[in-house]
C-alpha cells in the first residue's frame, strides 16, 4: 500500500499519475489505468447490458446508478440504447462531485460537499464516460441522508447487507420510478457489501460525527451500535 494525497487529476501528486509512474518504473509491470482504459466499458456492454436485457425480458424502462471510473454506467447505457433507444438513461450522483451539475447544466462544478460514499462520484469527465455522454436523458443528485437511510432499510426491510454506493444506485433507481410512473420496470447496480464499511456505516458515533443519525427511522436504530 502507498497512501497518497487526496489531490486533483490536474495535480501531478494524483494517484492516477502516481500509478502509471509507480508501474513505468517496475520492469515488466501493467498499470491497468482503470478510468480511462475504455476496455471497462466494452466489458459492461458486453456482459452487464445483455444481462439486464434478458433478465428483464426485454421490458426495461429506465437503468441508473453512479459512476466511479463511468464504466458500468457507460457501457450499460450503451447497450441498452442501441437495443430500444425508448429506454431511460440517469446518472445518479453523490454530493461532492461535478457530474450531476455536468449533465444538467454542462458544467463541471461540485454539487455539494464530500460524500460518505466510496469510490463514486467524479471531479472530471473519465474516457469511459465520454461516449455515452449523450445518451444519458438526466441525473440525480442523491444526498448521503437518503443514502444512509436505505443502508438501514435495505439491510431490514429485504436482508440485503450493502455499502453506502449501492445504497445510493437503490434511491436513485426508485427516485427514476417515480419520474417514469407506474408500471415501469428500473434497474440498478449493487456493486458492494456493507462489511467492508460497517465500523463506520453501523457506528452511532462516525454517524453523529457526519450528521445522519437522526436519518435512520427510529424503529432501525436497534442496528446501530454505540462506538
Amino acid at each position: 500500500m502507498r497512501p497518497v494525497p487526496a489531490v486533483a487529476f490536474t495535480d501531478p501528486a494524483n494517484y492516477n499519475h502516481q500509478a502509471k509512474a509507480f508501474a513505468e518504473s517496475i520492469p515488466n509491470a501493467v498499470w491497468t489505468n482503470q478510468f480511462d482504459n475504455v476496455a471497462n466499458m466494452q466489458a459492461h456492454i458486453e456482459t452487464t447490458g445483455p444481462e439486464i436485457w434478458t433478465q428483464t425480458e426485454g421490458k426495461i424502462d429506465g437503468f441508473t446508478c453512479s459512476t466511479g471510473t463511468g464504466g458500468t454506467l457507460s457501457g450499460t447505457a450503451t447497450f441498452l440504447k442501441k437495443i430500444n433507444p425508448k429506454v431511460k438513461v440517469f446518472l445518479a450522483d453523490p454530493p461532492g462531485s461535478v457530474l450531476y451539475n455536468y449533465i444538467k447544466l454542462g458544467k463541471l462544478e461540485r454539487e455539494g460537499v464530500s460524500s460518505i460514499t466510496e469510490g463514486i462520484g467524479q471531479g472530471r469527465v473519465t474516457e469511459n464516460l465520454k461516449p455515452s455522454l449523450k445518451l444519458f436523458d438526466d441525473a440525480l443528485h442523491i444526498p448521503d441522508t437518503k443514502t444512509i437511510e436505505m443502508v438501514f432499510r435495505l439491510l431490514d426491510e429485504e436482508g440485503l447487507f450493502v455499502g453506502a454506493s449501492s445504497a445510493l444506485n437503490v434511491v436513485a433507481a426508485y427516485e427514476m420510478a417515480k419520474i417514469l410512473g407506474p408500471g415501469k420496470t428500473v434497474a440498478t447496480i449493487i456493486s458492494d457489501g456493507a462489511y467492508r464499511y460497517q465500523s463506520r456505516l453501523f457506528s452511532k458515533t462516525w454517524l453523529e460525527s457526519k450528521g445522519l443519525f437522526e436519518a435512520i427511522p427510529s424503529q432501525l436504530h436497534h442496528y446501530v451500535s454505540l462506538p
